[in-house]
């Protein structure tokens, strides 16, 4: 399998997550289970099959994250020759040349990234057109509503 590549905040995030899996939310699962099977008849029992669901899911996600996170690449920015480039990790600042707007991205891995945390990942149109540029660069990116102009106006690599 592929390397995956995370930065190295984003390899704890996932670490505590599954932690958090295997150790509270696996055994509330095998007790949501017990519960509903001591209530008897499970051919129809919704919280038997809630719960089954449920767990479904939970280990689901725990093979999810035991995969990613045994073939992941930590990619420290910092350790990078990079002059002054936005790369892996690195997070960018960038003005919408036609609003002003301003924006503030960190680029991570797929498997890390979330936009409500302004975490987006490194194959997404933003961060492939930001990839190797400077400030004061200006980068097109082909969006849903059309080409949008940025400019990028600061690069930190925390």
């Amino acid at each position: 399998m592929a390397a995956i590549p995370l930065t190295a905040s984003g390899a704890e995030r996932l670490q505590q997550e599954l932690h958090r899996l295997k150790t509270v939310e696996r055994p509330e699962v095998i007790n949501a289970i017990a519960e509903a099977r001591a209530q008897g008849d499970l051919s129809e029992n919704a919280e038997y099959e809630a719960a089954r669901e449920r767990q479904a899911f939970v280990e689901g996600r725990i093979q999810e994250l035991e995969g990613t996170l045994s073939n992941a690449q930590i990619i420290d920015p910092t350790a990078l020759d990079v002059d002054g480039t936005a790369v892996f990790g690195a997070t960018v600042e960038i003005e919408d040349l036609e609003s002003g707007e301003r924006l503030t991205y960190q680029i991570v891995g797929d498997a890390e990234a979330d936009i409500r945390a302004n975490r987006i990942s490194v194959s997404s149109p933003v961060a492939r057109a930001l990839i190797g540029k400077a400030e004061g660069d200006v980068v097109e990116v082909k969006a849903p509503a059309g080409i949008r102009e940025y400019e990028v106006v600061g690069i930190s690599y925390i």
